[in-house]
């Protein structure tokens, strides 16, 4: 299955979206101490937002790729763009999330240029059952 040549599902963009989403949640869940020291950001607020958007990356990264889930695709990329948002609470993630954002963009690149090619329908086999009339030899060939 694709969207405009875009493989929603299958190993290389279970691969390569999966883990820019795995190491997402990990630098997102990184943010959240220093959006409560630096920033001096509410502490409920930078754990359940950050929280939040790392647990979003996890379960993403697990089902991007996978058959029928291509709405994960989707929900990876609005998640790139709350992360670039993040940047209201923490500077930081403004650079960061643009970063994993390009990231995200090459991940889907590198997997429609690399995805196997499509079998191309093959030309219908003539039916034994029902030959083709053949021309009478005394007959010019028509070509």
């Amino acid at each position: 299955m694709s969207w405009h040549g875009v493989p929603l599902e299958g190993k290389g963009i279970r691969q390569l979206c999966g883990t820019v989403l795995i190491m997402e949640a990990v630098v997102i869940g990184l943010a959240i101490l220093p959006a409560i020291v630096l920033e001096h950001a509410n502490r409920g607020l930078a754990g359940g937002i950050g929280g939040a958007l790392a647990v979003c990356a996890l379960l993403i990264g697990g089902l991007v790729g996978r058959p029928h889930m291509g709405w994960a695709l989707w929900a990876g990329t609005v998640l790139q763009v709350l992360v670039i948002a993040a940047g209201v609470v923490v500077p930081a993630m403004y650079i960061l999330g643009v970063i994993f954002a390009a990231l995200w963009v090459t991940g889907i690149w590198l997997a429609r240029r690399h995805q196997p090619p499509r079998p191309q329908p093959s030309h219908p086999q003539p039916d034994p059952s029902h030959p083709e009339p053949q021309p009478h030899p005394s007959q010019p060939h028509p070509f």
